[in-house]
């Protein structure tokens, strides 16, 4: 979409950035639920499952023409926080 003007920019990416946020929460909500099904804390860290996402996030970039590289960083540092959420839900459910 052009753009006409640097509001009309600014008023797009606040609303690109309203979605982003509202699908991180939801995302955040499964990740909660996977504890429950991790039997240790190295199947909450899943390091195989960390590549094959990264693998596949990388691709969907590729395709929807954003940069691999910034969306793999991206990616790497939310899966870290999300990992760190879902090892403190595992402690707590399995204290």
């Amino acid at each position: 979409m052009k753009c006409n003007s640097l509001e009309e920019v600014r008023s797009n990416i606040d609303r690109i950035d309203s979605e982003i946020i509202k699908l991180i929460a939801e995302r955040g909500t499964y990740v909660a639920q996977a504890s429950a099904f991790k039997k240790n804390e190295d199947g909450v860290r899943d390091t195989s499952r960390v590549e094959k996402v990264i693998e596949k996030v990388r691709q969907k970039a590729q395709e929807c023409g954003a940069d691999p590289d910034m969306v793999e960083a991206l990616y790497r540092e939310m899966i870290s926080r999300f990992v760190n959420m879902e090892m403190d839900q595992f402690h707590k459910e399995n204290a």
